[in-house]
């Protein structure tokens, strides 16, 4: 098998001056208490359903469009209603060999979209893509990976998550057999500025995908990303599945725990056949230019100090950094050994299954900052920095026992060649100075 490397007013309980029989005076500020607790809960709950269903706009007067021209500066809280080309659509998700997966992947214009598209693409199998293609970061990239998609007979729809008439009719249109949810409002940092998108993206978005999937027939298997930043302050290493998640460092990461409960509720309530995927710093050609691999290339080719951030004490920091050509065979993997939705007459129902999939191997920053210096054939100037207070952790370390044991993934792509393969990209992309705007993007942190 060949693969390509390269986010209710309370009623007032008891009357004045009234004490309800068989109720103890003293017992009433207690029980007041509570219900009081109940209304701040239950107001809070309500805010929550509200800020999902309409984004940021309840806090930033809304009417900004998803496509500003201002890198990250949109809410990302609205959206134009897509069209859907039925005869593009079905196509593009007619599969090429016969038995072969028909996969709906959301985020095929993001980085690992992009590279399990084409890998499902090559196997036969039929894709259709959905991406909003926002402006987080340069869409120029994203627009350059659909284009490639476009020449390998992947079409994308162009369209949010929120949209639901739209993933209505595509799974109309298409009778997938799974649906690869990796759309999502990334970065950690970002975050902290543009709370909304999250929210909008992550969590409202995560529950109108599933909504739509539980009313069809018959009901795909999902798999969809999580990421390692859900072990958040954990101290335990290496990250195990089956570690308590319970303490985020970022909104990011609890977003991203959030569709993880989404996700087991699904599977409680529907019989969903779910996987999550928690994804360790993946890396590599055409990837995500917010990342710090991809910064530090872009101001190591311009002369440009690079900051990197040390922990207390001047602690480094050590990312599991993974390659992406392992990332898509470990997604491809879950699409394949997932068991079919739906609750069978006993009441039984397909698991619902979390993997790590990183690269057991946790490299120092300083470090892969070297080995990205020898394959530029430029050396840094290194600028060492506190870590800022934004939700990024010291440290990320995948336990892969699960993963290598029901997926058969097993990482084999060094730091050294993956980095080699990403630098051999970046210097045939920008060569002669094309793509210029993209290398002077400045991630919005």
């Amino acid at each position: 098998m060949a693969f390509n490397d390269g986010l209710l007013p309370t009623r007032r309980i008891f009357n004045s001056g009234s004490t309800p029989r068989n109720v103890r005076r003293g017992s009433i500020e207690p029980m007041i208490g509570r219900i009081q607790i109940v209304g701040a809960v239950s107001a809070l709950a309500l805010f929550l359903l509200c800020y999902c269903l309409f984004g940021a706009s309840l806090t930033d007067g809304g009417g900004l469009d998803s496509r500003s021209s201002s890198y990250g500066t949109s809410a990302v809280s609205t959206f134009h209603p897509a069209r859907i080309n039925v005869a593009k659509v079905q196509k593009s998700c007619a599969p090429l060999t016969s038995g072969a997966m028909t996969v709906l992947v959301t985020g095929s214009a993001g980085f690992v979209g992009f590279h399990t598209s084409v890998a499902l693409k090559e196997m036969g199998a039929g894709v259709l893509g959905l991406d909003n293609v926002n402006d987080y970061y340069p869409q120029a990239l994203k627009r350059a990976r659909l284009a490639e998609l476009e020449a390998r007979g992947v079409y994308t729809l162009e369209a949010d998550l929120n949209d639901r008439g739209v993933i209505r009719k595509a799974l109309d249109a298409c009778k997938f057999t799974h649906v690869l949810h990796l759309a999502a409002q990334a970065g950690v940092r970002y975050a902290v500025k543009n709370p909304g998108a999250y929210v909008h993206s992550n969590v409202a978005g995560m529950v109108n995908v599933m909504e739509e999937i539980v009313r069809t027939s018959p009901m795909p298997k999902v798999v969809f990303a999580s990421s390692s930043s859900v072990y958040g302050l954990n101290t335990k290493v290496p990250f195990s599945e089956s570690d308590v998640t319970d303490t985020p460092a970022s909104l990011y990461a609890a977003t991203k725990k959030a569709d993880e409960l989404l996700a087991h509720t699904y599977n409680h309530i529907h019989g969903v056949a779910i996987t999550g995927l928690r994804f360790f710093t993946v890396y590599g050609a055409f990837g995500r230019p917010d990342m710090a691999y991809f910064s530090f290339a872009n101001n190591i080719v311009q002369g440009k100090p690079i900051k990197i951030f040390q922990g207390e004490g001047g602690t480094e920091l050590a990312r599991d950094f993974t390659f992406i050509g392992d990332v898509v065979k470990g997604i491809v993997a879950s699409l394949e050994t997932s068991a079919a939705s739906g609750k069978n007459a006993d009441g039984t129902k397909p698991p619902f299954r979390v993997f790590n999939l990183g690269n057991k191997t946790p490299v120092t920053v300083s470090n892969f900052v070297s080995t990205l210096e020898k394959h530029l054939g430029i050396k840094a100037t290194r600028n060492y920095i506190p870590m800022p207070s934004t939700g990024d952790v010291p440290y990320t370390h995948a336990d892969i026992t699960k993963a290598r044991a029901e997926l058969h993934y097993e990482p084999t792509t060094s730091l050294d060649e993956g980095l080699k393969i990403f630098v051999d990209w970046y210097k045939s992309y920008y060569k002669n100075g094309a793509n210029k705007a993209d290398q002077e993007y400045v991630p919005n942190r």
